[in-house]
């Protein structure tokens, strides 16, 4: 199947803008080109951009993306950096997952003790609603 680039655009969630800077600081492989010299992405090509979005979801650098992108070029021969680097990548979003989940305590804790704090509000301090009823 191929893809316009604004089709490619609209399915993989990434501008138009952002396909063109991806393939200008060599992300992406320059796509082929139709009868009319209109870029064409391929399936291929959609499932690459989605591996891509996936890296800078987890907060990869675009460095480290790119050393990734030239790497994967050099085929199996490569697979050692590439999965060092994934190592890496994994280890840093095991850390922000970690401090996440110490701020989720926090806030759960803050709105466990304002939900008190209410409660202990309406025993007190009954409402006109409760009064009349």
């Amino acid at each position: 199947m191929s893809y316009s680039i604004a089709e490619a655009a609209r399915r993989s969630g990434l501008s138009i803008d952002t396909l063109r800077y991806y393939e200008r600081i060599s992300l992406v492989d320059p796509p082929a080109r139709d009868a009319g010299g209109r870029r064409a992405y391929s399936d291929a090509d959609l499932t690459w951009l989605e591996f891509l979005t996936k890296l800078r979801t987890t907060g990869m650098p675009i460095k480290s993306m790119r050393e990734y992108a030239s790497l994967r070029r050099h085929g199996n021969a490569s697979s050692g950096r590439r999965r060092a680097i994934l190592v890496e990548q994994r280890r840093a979003v095991a850390e922000r997952i970690a401090e996440l989940q110490s701020c989720m305590a926090i806030l759960d804790y803050k709105i466990t003790n304002y939900e008190q704090i209410e409660r202990n509000l309406i025993g007190t301090n009954p409402s006109v609603e409760e009064i009349s009823a």
